[in-house]
């Protein structure tokens, strides 16, 4: 698979990335159900051992499991990939918390690096810029931290422009981690052309739409999925959006038949195709799953290819 330079960071990616949101496992509130430790890390082995050289986690997936499992999966690698993970949001009381304060972001980042079992962490992302009151604050530790060297390169996720500007007052955003797919593109207008013009390295999160435009997800699926994968209540997956965003995955499977791959391929290459996207996570929980995505990351997507997939 070939690479792309992040941004500014001197940093060069496979196209597609590692995402560990689902391996966090179950037990709590935004979980996948119930996943299988030694497929996750035999996953991410795989992805690697084809040429993806970034994995992204947080603290937050499984309340700190993503990341032990990540960091298992790194140990005797020859070649380690980099990996991004983030701050700002940890468990509370059965819930989710928000924090950008000082020393609670400096509590994240050592227990991230402990779980994960590294010396520096490659991307530190502030995961939320909630409370908004607070983005200054918190923005300023990341510079600390990676003055320090206990981060190599420091972006966001989830930031609109606003925001962005207010960070880069006090130091440079290196990356920026927004949410992208058919299903969701609030990010083209401001945002991406915002990112383009500064030089931030822009990695998307959520191309399938957490599996929705894979192709593998139909109605019968969707009906089995265990009351502990969050998915199962969501919108898009139940009516009346579902039909509407089946119909897309539908225009998908067209396009995925011209170029001999999956419909999840052709989904994660419609994201690589805007020219401010340089990577895109994708979350593989087994080593089959690796190899069918892999193509999203050569795929060139003609004219007629893009206007089947918008229904032209």
């Amino acid at each position: 698979m070939g690479t792309v330079a992040l941004g500014a960071t001197g940093m060069e990616i496979s196209r597609v990335g590692c995402g560990a949101w689902a391996i966090g496992g179950a037990g709590w509130w935004h979980a996948w159900g119930d996943q299988d430790d030694e497929q996750s890390i035999a996953a991410i082995r795989r992805a690697v051992e084809l040429g993806i050289n970034w994995v992204d986690t947080a603290p937050i997936y499984g309340l700190g499991h993503s990341e032990e499992v990540v960091g298992r999966a790194l140990q005797g690698l020859d070649d380690r990939p980099y990996v991004f993970t983030k701050a700002s949001l940890y468990e509370k009381d059965g819930a989710v918390a928000h924090s950008l304060e000082r020393d609670s972001i400096r509590r994240e980042v050592e227990a991230s690096l402990t779980r994960l079992q590294l010396d520096v962490i490659d991307v530190y992302q502030v995961h939320w810029p909630d409370p908004d009151e607070d983005v200054e604050e918190g923005w300023a530790t990341f510079a600390e931290l990676k003055a320090e060297g206990l981060v190599r390169h420091i972006g966001v996720s989830n930031f609109d422009v606003a925001q962005l500007r207010r960070a880069q007052a006090i130091a440079p955003v290196e990356t920026l981690q927004p949410p992208y797919s058919l299903l969701e593109r609030g990010i083209e207008d401001e945002i991406l052309p915002f990112c383009e013009q500064e030089g931030i390295g822009v990695v998307c999160y959520s191309p399938m739409a957490s599996g929705l435009l894979s192709g593998a997800m139909t109605r019968e699926r969707i009906a089995a999925l265990p009351d502990n994968d969050w998915r199962k209540h969501d919108a898009r997956f139940n009516e009346p959006e579902l039909s509407r965003n089946l119909a897309i995955v539908a225009r998908l499977q067209t396009v995925a038949d011209r170029h001999d791959t999956t419909p999840g391929a052709i989904a994660v290459a419609w994201t690589l195709h805007h020219p401010a996207v340089h990577g895109s996570i994708v979350g593989f929980r087994r080593p089959d799953q690796v190899e069918p995505l892999l193509t999203a990351g050569t795929i060139e997507l003609t004219d007629d290819d893009l206007a089947t997939i918008a229904g032209d």
